[in-house]
């Protein structure tokens, strides 16, 4: 087996599931670019009984798709044993052959047959009947098949939730394990330099971070040779850049009107707190109704954005951001940016702006490692919440990063700050943290302790005001 960094409770559970003694259904979902395909067949390498990738929709001209769908099915079918001398004339065909082949190895074979379809959602094109043909073959066979191990692989959209998480027709309750990947964590980016001899100090990795997020795909372009800012020169300001055109790339291959999505992805961008509902179609004039509704479930499908309240806020006031580092740097440095310079990243390391986005997007980086903030804090067992707060009484408003909620009658106000030395607090911050912290007792009742907490880099400076702080967390916290 291929050295696969992370993804442990991934394989256990794949493997715990081909080595049961009955049929088996499970869905592989994730972002896109985020190592479905790589871990499932890697995974289970010579394991495979069959293996069919569907084609991008994007490369055939609409009214040509099923056949060519269809057309490959049937060459994955021939390089792996069928004897059928006539391509599928529908899915339904296409199935029957399936399983007929499948049937054909396990007279040849003992053991189990695992059955791996890469793609799943492309398969299936308005008026081709592929979802109903595909519930025939499961329900009318597969699922009474002991032997046999069916895994699907699809970018988590929509059409992964509807057609198969939460369908209520023919699938409903068919589904035996759903595995969701998730983007790596610092420490698993970590794991992946060092096995493809990337020298990285922690502090480039974490800029490295805010940059890629944690997606194998764009991790495996670091080019060993370069220094990080090279390296992001070389992907996004070069004129050939292999990540210049990734956005675009990505929605297109996501979502059938990718016009609608990208542009709420790029109103999200504007502002790090997100917006309402009704904010976002006002501002894109797209319907309130259904039409956004589906927007917004596909991208969160996705991981593109994340919704949320505010701490104390009311549930019916719901705010969409955007989480995906990838986009949230695309937006920023790439998205619309014409003449550029080749050497942009490199020379621009002391703008203020770059300054800012460092201090935003470390943030992100830390809402991502809850967890790696909660293990350093020693409040593992702990049930808590976390959710920013936002005044909404004080002029102006006043901002709370983090707000974890201990169910041990402690609250943890977090402060997040990226500094390339120790974080020192002057006087004036001092008063804007003590501001901060008496606002939001007075405006929330606060009756718990509060412990005030600064996740940062490299630690705190001591001084006259450093003893604000009860608790320091430092990124290298966040790799554990």
């Amino acid at each position: 087996m291929a050295n696969i960094i992370g993804r442990k409770k991934e394989i256990a559970e794949l493997e715990r599931l081909y080595n049961s003694k009955k049929s088996e259904f499970v869905v592989v979902y994730g972002r896109r670019r985020i190592g479905k395909t790589f871990l499932v067949r890697y995974l289970f390498e010579d394991r495979i009984s069959f293996l069919h990738t569907a084609l991008s929709p994007s490369e055939f001209e609409e009214d040509k798709l099923i056949d060519y769908q269809l057309r490959a099915f049937y060459v994955s079918l021939q390089n792996q044993g069928t004897n059928m001398e006539q391509a599928p004339r529908d899915w339904f065909e296409a199935f029957q052959y399936l399983q007929k082949l499948i049937s054909q190895k396990h007279e040849q074979t003992e053991g189990r047959l695992l059955v791996f379809i890469d793609e799943l959602p492309w398969m299936d094109i308005k008026g081709s009947g592929f979802v109903t043909a595909f519930e025939h073959f499961w329900n009318n066979w597969a699922s009474a098949q002991d032997y046999l191990m069916l895994v699907v692989c699809g970018s988590a959209t929509t059409w992964i939730n509807d057609r198969l998480l939460n369908n209520y027709g023919g699938l409903y309750g068919r589904i035996t394990a759903e595995i969701l990947l998730a983007p790596f964590s610092l420490k698993e980016c970590e794991q992946y330099f060092e096995s493809q001899n990337v020298v990285m100090s922690r502090y480039d990795q974490v800029q490295c971070y805010m940059i890629m997020g944690g997606i194998p795909y764009y991790l495996s372009f670091i080019n060993p040779g370069l220094s990080l800012a090279q390296n992001i020169d070389a992907l996004f300001f070069a004129k050939n850049g292999r990540l210049r055109l990734e956005f675009d790339r990505l929605i297109n291959s996501l979502y059938s009107t990718p016009e609608s999505y990208a542009t709420v992805l790029r109103f999200l961008s504007t502002k790090r707190e997100g917006f309402t509902r009704k904010e976002i179609s006002v501002a894109t004039h797209l319907p309130y109704g259904g039409a956004l509704t589906a927007i917004l479930k596909g991208l969160e499908a996705s991981s593109f954005i994340e919704p949320y309240y505010h701490y104390n806020g009311s549930k019916r006031n719901v705010h969409y951001r955007l989480v995906d580092s990838f986009v949230l740097f695309y937006m920023a440095f790439v998205d619309g940016k014409e003449g550029v310079s080749p050497t942009f990243w490199s020379d621009s390391q002391l703008l203020p702006s770059i300054q800012a986005w460092r201090g935003f997007s470390f943030e992100g980086v830390c809402l991502t490692h809850i967890e790696s903030i909660k293990r350093a804090l020693g409040i593992t067992g702990v049930r808590t919440t976390h959710a920013p707060w936002r005044s909404k009484e004080s002029d102006p408003a006043v901002q709370i990063d983090l707000i974890i909620d201990r169910a041990d009658r402690v609250i943890n106000l977090c402060e997040m700050k990226f500094s390339i030395k120790d974080f020192e607090v002057t006087k004036k911050y001092d008063a804007d943290l003590r501001n901060k912290v008496v606002t939001f007792i007075d405006e929330t009742k606060c009756r718990k302790s509060i412990h005030n907490t600064l996740v940062t880099t490299y630690g705190l400076k001591r001084n006259a005001y450093s003893g604000f702080f009860q608790n320091v967390i430092t990124m290298d916290d966040l790799f554990q």
